[in-house]
């Protein structure tokens, strides 16, 4: 079974959806960070030093298995030459 296949049969489930509903923040804002560390060509363990912080905070928040503060996030943008940005859509 390939991924569109088996995608299609998770999402016919109720508690899969609403579960993937919930953590479509955290996935957002790891896939965010993925893709500047990539685009950067750091790997965690740079991107960490550069933060001040530990390869293991990164892991965890590249991994949607926490979720980063402002103050973090507002870090890790300074570090890329950027600056956060918070947008609230549909209100």
């Amino acid at each position: 079974m390939n991924w569109e296949t088996h995608k299609k049969l998770l999402l016919k489930d109720p508690k899969f959806r609403k579960a993937l509903k919930e953590t479509r923040v955290e996935y957002e804002i790891a896939r965010a960070i993925i893709l500047a560390r990539l685009k950067h060509k750091l790997t965690q363990k740079q991107l960490a030093r550069k933060l001040k912080t530990k390869q293991s905070v990164i892991s965890r928040v590249e991994n949607a298995q926490t979720t980063p503060t402002i103050s973090f996030l507002q870090r890790l943008a300074t570090s890329f030459g950027g600056e956060l940005k918070v947008s609230f859509e549909g209100i």
